[in-house]
């Protein structure tokens, strides 16, 4: 999958939570994602679990929370991240 998220735009989007810098995943972590919400253990923030596989994410620095991207557009809400610890 190509990356649609240009660097320009990588560099302007921070975490809205903590205002962290955010990276984008590899291709291996987005499968590991992927894994899980068909599993059913990837929960968001909301403690619901996540219904839809994402395209790409981005990754705040820390590891914790994981942004979606869907259709090329970045789901920044903070409800909606993907809580990290619920991806094995």
């Amino acid at each position: 999958m190509a990356i649609s998220i240009s660097q320009k735009l990588l560099d302007i989007l921070c975490c809205p939570e903590t205002k962290d810098n955010l990276h984008l995943l590899s291709e291996e972590e987005r499968e590991r994602v992927n894994r899980a919400i068909a599993h059913g253990t990837a929960m968001n923030r909301k403690n619901e679990t996540v219904p839809q596989p994402i395209d790409e994410g981005l990754l705040r620095a820390d590891g914790k929370f994981l942004y979606p991207v869907r259709d090329d557009i970045p789901i920044m809400l903070i409800d909606e991240a993907i809580d990290m610890r619920t991806v094995p």
